[in-house]
């Protein structure tokens, strides 16, 4: 019989769970899921152990403002592996090096919304726990603050019942860096992994440019070193408040309940960034319209007609004198008639205004009571809106038929139109509001239900644009309320009213947070990666403007680099970033393999069997996602989420560098179909040269310059007559030529014609630069001994373009 199915038997079985249930650490969680964070195989162990250790490394280095200089070493230890990290960087205190190491989730970075390598607290006490466990070994850490004389060395477990540090040596030590952190894991793991090992070390020193890294490991002869390719750290970044565009319900309630803010207003501008009073005022006003709704403003009588409103208003005063009450009703009446819409609101300060100053003019005085019968009073002249909750529906037809047939389709029936304006209309005089107040939800559904029956009784249909565009007019002619909003606490505690703050939050226009949180690496250093690492033909970058996903700013980049050393089968490398950190695994389930899969690369010159998938080809495609907050797939952040605005940023960062790369492949194909026309003109002209002399029993013909003029290339040719040399550049291609033509002289030339002219070392150097439009020729000059030797050279102009006859 089970446990399970004795649990009825028997008194006090909720308590006897009760007893088995107690809470789980952090650390005991990891204990039996280190695969969550990258820990799942021995080989993969090693990799993300180096991973989070340089990580955090170059992380400190760049927060103290020093150029990295990283040295990792895996050494044998009969079954066991030593790993061996050390930094230049600032060092930790002794108070915090324990709980950096020897506890999990404890870090500085969680709640900071700027970018940084690491965020949970997560990544190199995951390696010291990844370490005890596989080999029973404590970490050993050293580490030498700057300034100070001595080092501190510790010995360290975690104790997973607890997650905390257990300390089995604490002691001072000298230690060769000036600065630093020093950390020594043993572990159970292999080599087989190597290539990964090597590709996160190499992508790592592509994307961190400014960074030394030195890798020592069994079986290499030589240390892997990658030296800086810059002295130029990554900008400094900013922490910043989060956005309004990117909380969420439960987060909005939390920080309602923490602010010291008492009005909404100062609580938007003190708690988020980008808003201002502005902008508050903005967000304000969608709440309101979802908090109270709008009011629909409607059309006064027409000029002639506004004694109607003065009477009203004359019935609606009693006890003021005939003067005033009179000048209090025309006044009113006045106003009225000088505005093209008016709303209860409008009215009611109208009222309020023209009271005033009656007030001030007869020193007759008009209480709160006097106004509001009087604001009634003109309310139902102009609405037909009485304060019993009647309202003239007939009163309300003109208004919502210019609305409704501006709104529909010039198709529509007249008829059909101004029964659907009657349906409104009836409909809004039966609200139990004078005001005509309604949110945008409800006055959707009093559309909807105004054009059903209008279908059900016309047989007429207004379809879903029809019944939208509709709603739309409508909304535009209501006008926001001035109501006070209710204050930060009374929104806290009522989860619809911070709902309704928060969808206003998200409808309004609010700039993209600031990016100086963000440390992109920029396309001038995207290229010298590449460059520093990989031998091609061609690079290029790009680097996009900021966006945002869920309130955080996030910057994408992108490199390519063609050709060369490049292998040349296979597909191409994609390789993958974050934070400049290298995503080596999981590559088939991040969001920027998917990008990459879906972009057509024939467009772009590349092969692409069946029109998707990775490309094949010599190339190297890189993308880095800069972010206060990288939506990774898991806790191992190995891949990035299919977050679509990330993505599609992603595509257009590839496409930008992806077209540069097309336009020097089709550039390229040019140059070389026209080397090989060349090829063949340069072998035939000869020959028939040689032909027609023959043939016509003449002189053979002077071919020099024919296979540049056939060619449209740049011609360079140089005569000689008597100690004077001309060279002739002759343009015979349709573009502008800037030409640097330097001519390489064993005498010393003199008159050399708008020329600079150099000594080194016996060999003269004369050089100009002219510009050579289309269809013209320049002719440099200069003189010199009839027995000097001649080399001339022409940059500016591809290979291909240029025949050079000197």
């Amino acid at each position: 019989m089970s446990f399970q199915s004795t649990l009825g038997e028997g008194e006090g079985i909720a308590d006897e769970l009760a007893e088995n249930q107690r809470q789980i650490s952090i650390a005991e969680f990891f204990e039996k899921n280190k695969h969550m964070l990258g820990f799942d195989s021995g080989a993969r162990g090693l990799v993300t152990a180096v991973k989070e250790a340089v990580d955090n490394a170059l992380d400190a280095t760049e927060e103290a403002g020093v150029l990295p200089d990283i040295y990792v070493e895996i050494t044998e230890v009969g079954d066991y592996y030593r790993l061996v990290i050390e930094d230049n960087g600032p060092g930790i205190t002794k108070e915090q090096l324990p709980k950096v190491f020897g506890k999990l989730l404890y870090g500085s970075r969680f709640h900071a919304r700027e970018q940084s390598r690491g965020q949970q607290g997560i990544g190199i006490s995951a390696a010291v726990l990844y370490s005890q466990l596989t080999s029973g070994q404590p970490a050993k850490i050293t580490s030498r603050p700057k300034g100070q004389e001595e080092a501190q060395y510790f010995e360290l477990i975690i104790d997973t019942d607890e997650n905390e540090p257990e300390i089995s040596v604490d002691e001072t030590t000298t230690w060769d860096r000036p600065h630093g952190t020093r950390i020594e894991l043993e572990m159970e793991v292999n080599m087989r992994a190597r290539n990964q090992l090597h590709d996160y070390i190499k992508h790592t020193a592509v994307v961190n440019p400014h960074a030394r890294i030195e890798l020592r490991e069994p079986g290499l002869d030589e240390p892997l070193k990658f030296e800086r390719a810059t002295d130029q750290l990554p900008a400094e970044t900013e922490e910043i408040r989060p956005h309004p565009h990117g909380v969420e319900l439960g987060t909005l309630i939390k920080m309602l309940g923490a602010t010291d803010s008492y009005s909404v207003s100062g609580f938007m501008q003190e708690e988020f960034t980008r808003v201002g009073k502005k902008t508050a005022d903005s967000v304000l006003d969608n709440f309101r319209d979802r908090h109270f709704g709008r009011e629909m403003a409607w059309s006064p009588p027409e000029a002639h007609d506004d004694a109607d409103v003065a009477r009203a208003v004359q019935s609606a005063v009693s006890n003021k004198g005939k003067e005033a009450t009179a000048a209090f009703a025309d006044g009113v009446a006045d106003t009225v008639s000088n505005n093209e819409h008016l709303t209860r609101f409008e009215l009611r300060a109208i009222v309020d205004n023209v009271a005033d100053g009656v007030e001030e003019d007869t020193g007759r005085t008009f209480g709160a009571t006097v106004r509001e019968n009087a604001t009634a009073a003109a309310w139902e002249a102009i609405s037909g809106a009485s304060a019993d909750g009647e309202a003239d529906d007939e009163r309300l037809i003109p208004d919502l038929y210019a609305l409704t047939d501006e709104a529909t389709s010039t198709r529509k029936d007249d008829a059909d139109v101004e029964a659907l304006a009657e349906a409104l209309a009836y409909r809004f005089a039966d609200l139990d509001d004078d005001r005509f107040r309604l949110n945008r939800d409800d006055l959707d559904r009093l559309v909807a239900d105004a054009a059903a029956f209008v279908a059900e009784q016309r047989e007429a249909t207004f379809g879903e644009t029809a019944r939208e565009n509709v709603a739309d007019a409508l909304w535009a002619r209501m006008r926001t309320v001035p109501d006070e909003t209710p204050n930060v606490g009374s929104v806290a505690e009522d989860r619809d009213a911070a709902a309704e703050l928060l969808e206003a939050m998200r409808e309004t226009d609010i700039l993209a947070p600031p990016t100086d949180c963000l440390a992109p690496i920029t396309e001038e250093l995207v290229e010298a990666g590449l460059r520093k690492e990989f031998d091609a033909d061609f690079y290029a970058a790009a680097t996009r403007d900021a966006e945002v996903h869920g309130g955080d700013p996030f910057i994408v980049e992108a490199g390519i680099a063609y050709g060369g050393e490049i292998p040349a089968d296979g597909t191409a490398q994609v390789m993958r970033f974050a934070n400049r950190v290298p995503l080596v695994y999981q590559r088939g389930a991040c969001a920027t393999t998917d990008v990459v899969k879906r972009i057509g690369w024939r467009n772009y010159g590349l092969d692409q069997p069946g029109g998707s998938g990775i490309p094949k080809g010599p190339a190297v495609i890189m993308v880095h996602v800069a972010s206060t907050n990288v939506p990774f797939t898991s806790e191992s952040k190995d891949a990035l989420a299919n977050i679509p605005e990330i993505e599609d940023e992603i595509e257009l960062a590839i496409r930008e560098a992806a077209r540069e790369l097309k336009s020097f492949l089709n550039k390229r194909r040019s140059m070389q179909k026209r080397r090989e026309k060349q090829d063949v003109l340069g072998r035939i002209l000869p020959e028939m040269a040689d032909k027609v002399a023959e043939v016509t029993g003449r002189s053979r013909p002077d071919i020099d310059g024919a296979l540049a003029r056939i060619m449209n290339n740049v011609s360079v040719e140089r005569e000689i007559d008597d100690g004077t040399v001309t060279l002739r550049v002759e343009n015979y291609s349709d573009t502008n030529e800037d030409l640097e033509v330097t001519e390489i002289v064993s005498a010393e030339p003199t008159d050399a014609s708008d020329g600079t002219v150099v000594d080194m070392d016996g060999e003269w150097f004369l050089q100009w630069k002219p510009t050579v439009a289309a269809g013209e020729e320049a002719t440099l000059t200069y003189a010199v001994s009839d027995d000097a030797d001649f080399d001339v050279s022409v940059d500016g102009v591809e290979t291909e373009k240029l025949t050079v006859n000197a």
